[in-house]
């Protein structure tokens, strides 16, 4: 027996498909096993464990991904890198997205499309309904200045969208602005999540649009919204998120954030917040998606806090 073929026999206890050739990675009481195809050398598997459970075999989700129509992708890739000085790694395209996934072994991702103008609304729900499968998530954005932005968080809601993603930077405006409560309440009483952009942003100047004491607020005054605080609930403005949010019942998503903190601050930060608010994101294709599983992994966080950030957590959202 190959070693392809005896990964894919023992882990069949959690059905738990590889996707595509690719390789593919996925945890196993803290062991790792490889498998590989076309692109890659085969590689030993290492360590595995005879006996696999439900619970070693969480589903990866990635909360925080984005990608575009083919032929938004290849104007909107470059634009973007020149913006944020960073490259890539992927075409931006959900065809690359779905190759990243398979890469880094990851069944499900979630894609955060931004409306920077109110009547990019439309083509963002239709192009979501098209590109919607087993494996991906779209999200649906509403501009602030979208005069039937209420009306349009109703519709989400009948068409089965869970959630809103929302960008200060990109859409001009302060998560605690007056004008925002009526959106804040439809969301709220319909249960959709809204994934705003949390902390600074890399391409745009220091403007203090969704920092910690923002997010804070809304917390307090929105107490049913489910508001899902990304890149570890504010970029680049940890220390006010360990201070402010850490601990309270706020789901952080820890996309674009490992890598620049501190492996005991960024220990320090999960371990002190409930276990059931924490999400996996790497938001591809700024960040490589295989990377970001190994930044958690080195973490040596115990399995079933592992578990819960890599998918559990996700699962019981969508």
């Amino acid at each position: 027996m190959s070693a392809s073929e005896q990964a894919t026999t023992q882990s069949e206890e959690c059905q738990k498909p590889f996707h595509g050739e690719q390789v593919a990675e996925f945890r196993i009481e803290a062991h790792y096993t490889i498998v590989s195809g076309r692109s890659q050398p085969l590689l030993t598997i290492l360590k595995l464990k005879k006996t696999l459970t439900k619970q070693n075999c969480t589903m990866i989700i990635d909360f925080h991904t984005h990608a575009f129509p083919d032929a938004v992708a290849a104007k909107a890739l470059p634009a973007l890198e020149k913006i944020g000085n960073i490259k890539a790694h992927s075409n931006g395209t959900v065809d690359g997205l779905l190759a990243s996934m398979d890469g880094a072994g990851i069944e499900h991702s979630v894609i955060c499309s931004i409306a920077t103008r109110p009547e990019q609304f439309s083509a963002i729900v239709e192009w979501s309904q098209q590109i919607r499968s087993d494996r991906l998530t779209p999200l649906a954005s509403i501009h602030p200045d979208d005069p039937d932005g209420v009306e349009k968080v109703y519709q989400l809601h009948k068409l089965g969208f869970p959630g809103i993603k929302m960008h200060p930077y990109y859409q001009n405006f302060f998560l605690n602005e007056q004008r925002m409560q009526p959106l804040y309440d439809a969301l709220s009483e319909t249960g959709l999540f809204l994934v705003p952009h949390c902390g600074y942003d890399i391409g745009f100047p220091r403007t203090r649009c969704a920092d910690p004491a923002k997010i804070l607020e809304l917390h307090r005054n929105f107490p049913r919204l489910q508001l899902i605080a990304t890149h570890f609930g504010g970029w680049k403005l940890w220390d006010e998120v360990e201070d402010m949010l850490i601990g309270r019942n706020i789901f952080m998503e820890i996309s674009f954030a490992l890598k620049y903190l501190s492996r005991e601050q960024i220990k320090r930060m999960l371990n002190k917040h409930p276990s059931d608010y924490l999400l996996f994101g790497s938001d591809s294709p700024w960040d490589d998606q295989s990377e970001s599983i190994r930044q958690l992994e080195k973490l040596h966080l115990n399995d079933t806090l592992f578990s819960a950030i890599l998918g559990g957590n996700a699962e019981k959202l969508l």
